[in-house]
Formats: structure tokens, C-alpha cells, sequence
């Protein structure tokens, strides 16, 4: 997994770029910052989409509650949340000199999308996508699957009584629950605060996720995209923000399960 600390310091779109190494560059004229080198990549595509709602929903927030920078260098509570985080969470690193100081309104605009993503949809990517990577050319290992794939297939098939406790656990902890709440949904529906403004940019938040599903699915249905779409029919639907409850291998929930 990406080191959580360098992605907050190099940019709220790095995170995106780290896990497409060689298939994403920063781009000031594309529409979301970055552009694609391979257009038809799932993952890249779709997590763009979904970051980029989930940046313009923490922009919305931070300059409602925070009018300049003095406000929330002044804020206790934001400045001891962001002390533990940098000193605590990440005790090992906390003298790096490429953590935000905080000290500005669009520090924590860059800072607050990392943490939303890597706490709703990375994990649900990570959770619900469990697979082994192909080994590449060069390596021992694409030798030998070369030579007998057959064999080297069945090696990746544990035994009866192994696969049955692992199917178990994959899918405890990849099942939605009834009651679950999915990214641009709270509970407790407009109560969670008093403030109208950020009222109405959760909303908008959640009428863009909508949005950006029926785009997702759109672009599972097009044949042209061979990533989306492939010869097997099988959609990548990970991203899509919400779910039915079950075991669906979709939705994007508020928490993740561990």
C-alpha cells in the first residue's frame, strides 16, 4: 500500500498516480489534473471520478467553516487532530520535513481527500478485488508458469478445509450489512448538523456520486472499452459508490471493516 505520508505531501492526486505508475501524468488541462496514458484502465478512470466529488465536497466544507487561514491556525481541535496524526499515527516519520504544517485552508484541502480515500474507496478496491498479480518477464517465477501453467495454476488452489475458512473470512468481511451507509450517506439524514451550507453541499456530494455510478455503468456496457467491458463480460464495478446489502463486490461504505 502506498505510504499514506508521502501521498499527503505530494498532492491529492498522487495517490491515484502511485498505483498506475507509468499510465497516469499530472496534466493542468485535463479535466480532473491528470491525464491517462492508457485510457482503459478500470481502477485509474473510475477513482478519478470518485476523488475528485470527494475533493469538491471537502472544499465546500473547509470554506464554510474556515473563512481565512488565521481561523484555523486558531482551531484547537483541528491542530491537535492533525499533532496526532503526523506524531502519533505516523510516529516513525513525524520529522519528515514533507508533512503540511497545517497552517492553511488548502493544506487541508490536499491532506483531506488522502484520508477519506484511503479509508473508503482504496480499501474497498484492497477488500473486494482480493487477486494475485501475474508474475512479469524477467522474473523466475513467469518461467516457470510458462512452462507448466497448469501446474503453476494448481498451486494457487489450497486445500478443501484451508479454502473453506478463507471464503469464510473473505466473505464476512467483504458483505454489506443492511444498515450500511455508503460514501455520500449519514445516518440520521439532515440532523448530523444545524449549518444549512454544508447541508446542502452533502447533497450535492451525493447527487454526484450518483451521477458519477450511472457513468460507471455506462462505461461497463460500452464494448469498446475492452478493460471495462473484455471478452469474459465482467464489468469492474468496485468503484461504483453504492450497493445492495450482501456480497456484491460494489459500494463504497463510510467505514471499512478493519
Amino acid at each position: 500500500m502506498v505510504d499514506s505520508a508521502k501521498v499527503l505531501v505530494e498532492g491529492e492526486l498522487t495517490l491515484l498516480q502511485e498505483h498506475c505508475v507509468g499510465v497516469a501524468v499530472k496534466d493542468p488541462s485535463a479535466p480532473l489534473g491528470v491525464r491517462l496514458l492508457i485510457e482503459d484502465y478500470p481502477y485509474a478512470s473510475d477513482g478519478l471520478e470518485i476523488w475528485d466529488a470527494i475533493k469538491s465536497w471537502v472544499e465546500e466544507y473547509v470554506s464554510f467553516y474556515y473563512k481565512s487561514d488565521e481561523e484555523l491556525q486558531k482551531d484547537p481541535e483541528l491542530q491537535a487532530w492533525w499533532k496526532e496524526l503526523v506524531e502519533v499515527g505516523h510516529g516513525d516519520l513525524k520529522d519528515k520535513p514533507w508533512w503540511q504544517k497545517m497552517q492553511t485552508r488548502e493544506e487541508l484541502v490536499e491532506a483531506s481527500p488522502t484520508l477519506i480515500w484511503i479509508a473508503s474507496a482504496l480499501h474497498v478496491v484492497v477488500n473486494f478485488g482480493y487477486r494475485r498479480f501475474m508474475p512479469e518477464k524477467g522474473f523466475p517465477k513467469y518461467d516457470v508458469l510458462a512452462k507448466n501453467p497448469e501446474n503453476e495454476f494448481l498451486k494457487t488452489i489450497t486445500g478443501k478445509k484451508e479454502t473453506h475458512t478463507d471464503l469464510t473470512v473473505i466473505e464476512i468481511l467483504s458483505r454489506h450489512a443492511s444498515d450500511e451507509f455508503y460514501l455520500g450517506q449519514r445516518d440520521g439524514g439532515d440532523y448530523w448538523t444545524s449549518d444549512a451550507g454544508p447541508l446542502e453541499a452533502f447533497k450535492r456530494f451525493g447527487k454526484n456520486l450518483e451521477e458519477i455510478e450511472k457513468k460507471l455503468i455506462e462505461k461497463n456496457n460500452d464494448e469498446t472499452l475492452r478493460n471495462c467491458y473484455g471478452p469474459a463480460k465482467m464489468p469492474y464495478i468496485f468503484l461504483y459508490p453504492s450497493s445492495e446489502e450482501g456480497l456484491t463486490f460494489r459500494g463504497i461504505p463510510n467505514s471499512i471493516s478493519i
